[in-house]
């Protein structure tokens, strides 16, 4: 796993990753075990992450019984800067499904473009400009706008969104839904899980 094309100045994707959660969301606390399904990864492959990012003053750790916990070391000066370089360019599926769950009648919704591509490994002649997100079911788009209020700044990217009904993907027709489906998508989490990352 070597460094991944969005962004290629992290070691690992994995290293990615697993900052861009913890960072991304600095109350999270979990233990090693749930990173490790949390990311899909294999625990000790998890845990020389964990303790390289705690040697640099990234993460801290804390025992209850048997169990350690991590979560992001808000006190490290790198903190704020970091945060915002692995949200902004892994943590996008977490901060747009923090903000679709608010909005009632979406059933999936997913990040397609050339952000998607990239953050499945696919190379590219340039850099992400936008993030092109498709929302399906029946829902209030005043409402979902609304809530979208901000996700811009925090992305530090245009985001783009297309609305369509639940049943688009399956029963779609045209050269965009050609286009759309037929390249790379990745799923936004709707149910406060972390899918997005593995």
């Amino acid at each position: 796993m070597g460094s991944p094309p969005l962004l290629p100045t992290f070691r690992s994707r994995r290293q990615a990753d697993l900052l861009a959660l913890l960072l991304g969301d600095p109350e999270l606390e979990v233990s090693l075990s749930d990173l490790s399904t949390r990311l899909g990864a294999p625990y000790p492959s998890v845990h020389r992450e964990v303790e390289r990012a705690e040697a640099a003053g990234l993460l801290r750790s804390r025992r209850v019984g048997n169990t350690r916990l991590v979560r992001a070391n808000t006190a490290s000066p790198y903190f704020d800067g970091l945060a915002q370089v692995v949200t902004r360019a892994f943590g996008v599926p977490a901060v747009l499904g923090a903000v679709l769950r608010r909005v009632g009648g979406i059933t999936s919704a997913y990040v397609y473009g050339s952000w998607a591509a990239r953050f499945l490994g696919v190379e590219g002649q340039r850099p992400v400009e936008d993030i092109d997100v498709l929302v399906l079911g029946e829902f209030d788009r005043d409402r979902l706008y609304a809530e979208l209020d901000g996700v811009e700044a925090r992305l530090g990217r245009p985001v783009q969104i297309t609305i369509r009904d639940a049943d688009w993907l399956a029963a779609g027709v045209g050269s965009f839904h050609d286009t759309v489906v037929g390249r790379p998508m990745v799923p936004i989490p709707l149910d406060g899980g972390d899918a997005s990352i593995t």
